[in-house]
């Protein structure tokens, strides 16, 4: 018993506590913090709502690119012409209001109200199609106007969404944080939105399942109305301006080289996509769950590719890499003309080729547009982002019209031959231009900036980064790819 007042003695070392308190904790701790399960930007709320805007947006637009065809085919009957120009009509806004839309976004001071317009826009005309199949008035004309005004809306929020990205993350962070995190929910919609569109389609009808698309685009300017990002000032315009962005792309033998490149896929690819749902409904038999559950193996090898893609450009090089993508990409659609026989061989010949031709797509994507966002000089960034949609979709809905023509006078399986044939012919581009001998990415743009922007006594507005098409995605941060230029001096306002 211990007198009152004495003090205990310390307790005796436990046999095992010779090491350092050091190394007494494990490394794990170490290896979460510098991978953290949520990313940084993910806990700043302001970003939150924006990628979450954005990845809403991107996936509403992927369900009506299964969802309003498959309304065309099992509600109005359409055939292989019905679905070219439907396809054309999705398309055609791209091409005609890329350039000045992207010139039009860099003179505006709001362009986050312009995107939340467009938001609210998107709801009314695709909500309208499921009312007029609930009144019986549900017609071609309809289905050709929405599309092709849905398109129109989705170029001018991409543009304008170029802008505001940059205006929400300071410029350390592009690689560090957010371009992972865009790039990996514009990976999920484009390979997951078609998938999910089909199981919508299957569960509640093609009609009905367009509601859950509207309410995508309004989930999306809501979030929109909660941020307010500090923009940047108005760009005046000059003489070119409006064309520069396409000069400058044309000018480059690598962009050129890759851009003929996926014009060529994109020509042959959307002549395939035209017929696809039409070719697997009528001549396969797939109705639209398994049609969705096709489309799923593709999301299932987007997000596979999407994660591989960092170690594939560190092995190979980023030129070597884009050139794996686009054969990987291409090839492997070879197996839908050749499905026939019984469900379950048509069934697994479809679900290898969407994933392994999702796979290819996240190669291209990340590889091509990382080195394109090395390459870009900042101020034309928002023009090259509408030249380079207006080069990457125009060929669109020409090969859309050219499915439909062809697929009605030759026949679907026929025109599918064609089409995979031709996509693959794409790797004739790239091979002999300098594409393939880049094996890093430079570490700034190479031509400087054009005589067009006249010079301004107050500092220029900081650039804007594309979103969509062979615009900036990122690469993994040990490739290190590049939205931004590493040299302060050319961001002046402030914000490194």
């Amino acid at each position: 018993m211990k007198p009152p007042g004495a003090r205990s003695s310390p307790p005796a070392p436990r046999p095992q506590s010779t090491h350092s308190p050091q190394s007494a904790h494990p490394p794990r701790p170490a290896r979460l913090l510098r991978f953290p399960v949520i990313p940084e930007l993910l806990r700043e709320r302001v970003f939150r709502r924006y990628w979450t805007a954005q990845a809403v947006s991107l996936m509403g637009d992927q369900v009506s690119l299964i969802a309003i065809p498959l309304a065309a085919v099992l509600v109005l009957n359409a055939d292989a012409a019905d679905m070219g120009l439907l396809k054309t009509a999705e398309l055609l806004p791209a091409l005609l209001f890329s350039l000045p839309a992207g010139a039009w976004a860099d003179r505006r001071a709001r362009r986050r109200r312009v995107m939340i317009v467009s938001d609210l826009l998107r709801v009314l005309l695709v909500a309208s199609l499921p009312a007029a199949y609930a009144l019986n008035v549900l017609t071609f004309a309809q289905l050709y106007a929405v599309a092709f005004t849905v398109g129109a809306l989705t170029v001018l929020f991409d543009v304008c969404n170029a802008t505001v990205f940059v205006s929400l993350v300071t410029t350390d962070r592009l690689v560090a944080g957010s371009t992972p995190l865009l790039n990996g929910s514009r990976a999920m919609a484009f390979v997951g939105g078609p998938g999910a569109g089909g199981l919508l389609i299957q569960l509640l009808s093609a009609p009905l399942a367009l509601l859950a698309d509207a309410l995508t685009f309004l989930c999306s300017g809501l979030l929109l109305a909660r941020i307010a990002p500090a923009e940047p000032p108005p760009a005046p315009p000059a003489k070119g301006y409006v064309t520069e962005g396409l000069r400058w792309v044309l000018r480059h033998p690598a962009m050129r080289a890759m851009f003929a490149a996926s014009g060529t896929v994109q020509f042959f690819n959307f002549m395939f996509q035209t017929l696809f749902v039409l070719y697997t409904t009528t001549e396969l038999g797939l109705g639209a769950g398994l049609l969705g559950a096709v489309l799923g193996a593709g999301a299932i090898g987007g997000l596979i590719g999407a994660a591989l893609a960092g170690r594939v450009i560190r092995g190979l090089g980023v030129g070597p890499a884009i050139l794996v993508g686009f054969a990987g990409f291409t090839v492997p659609l070879l197996l839908v003309p050749l499905s026939a026989g019984p469900t379950w061989l048509v069934i697994a010949l479809l679900f290898l080729a969407e994933f392994l031709s999702a796979i290819g797509v996240m190669f291209v994507d990340i590889s091509s547009n990382s080195l394109s966002a090395a390459l870009m000089p900042d101020a034309l960034r928002s023009r090259i982002t509408g030249a380079s949609r207006t080069l990457n979709y125009g060929f669109r809905p020409l090969g859309a019209l050219a499915g439909g023509a062809l697929g009605t006078t030759l026949g679907l399986r026929p025109t599918l031959w064609m089409a995979t044939a031709g996509a693959i012919l794409c790797l004739l581009w790239l091979l002999p231009s300098p594409v393939p001998r880049i094996r890093t990415l430079p570490n700034r743009p190479t031509t400087p900036l054009p005589a067009v922007i006249p010079p301004t006594p107050a500092p220029p507005p900081p650039p804007a980064t594309p979103t969509t098409g062979l615009a900036p995605a990122v690469i993994s941060e040990a490739a290190t790819g590049r939205e931004a230029p590493s040299e302060p001096d050319r961001i002046p306002d402030g914000r490194r």
